[in-house]
């Protein structure tokens, strides 16, 4: 039979318990249409990268599938019906991921790669230069010295010209 890995976006304003009553009538579908879930988690509410039926966060959960295509079709078409659910994906698989999905992984990636920065210096802030240095930090003048180089300039034009 072939294997699915399943994925549904719930409306914001209903509850954990309500999406809870959601994921087991969806499992009952399965099962009577002979297939089964293996793995169900719950990843909760979050936020979604655009508005969806004007709701800017949703409640996400994941099934993992062995049923036949018949059995998914008719899950599909139910998920449609229903008001609740705002988008679903399916997507048929070689094989089940037996450990936790990648969304549950995440906390552990998110330490590591704080570890692979490094040391910071000066805490959580960068030394800072001047804003507009253009020459790779070397000293600017004073203005008494710029205003100085200035007039300096304009008397050798203007002998220049005379």
């Amino acid at each position: 039979m072939p294997h699915y890995e399943h994925v549904f976006l719930a409306r914001p304003d209903i509850s954990a318990q309500q999406v809870d009553q959601l994921v087991e009538s969806y499992k009952t579908l399965i099962s009577e249409h002979g297939g089964s879930v293996g793995k169900t988690e719950y990843w909760g509410l979050k936020p979604i990268s655009f508005r969806m039926k004007k709701n800017r966060k949703a409640h996400y959960t994941l099934f993992n599938l062995t049923a036949p295509h018949a059995a998914v079709a008719e899950m599909e078409r139910q998920m449609r019906i229903n008001e609740d659910v705002l988008r679903f994906l399916t997507i048929r698989v070689d094989e089940l991921e037996d450990g936790p999905s990648a969304m549950m992984r995440r906390d552990s990636r998110d330490d590591r790669r704080d570890d692979r920065r490094g040391p910071r210096r000066d805490g959580d802030r960068r030394p800072r230069g001047r804003p507009f240095d253009r020459d790779g930090g070397a000293e600017r003048p004073e203005r008494s010295e710029r205003a100085d180089a200035a007039e300096a300039t304009e008397a050798t034009e203007d002998s220049a010209e005379r």
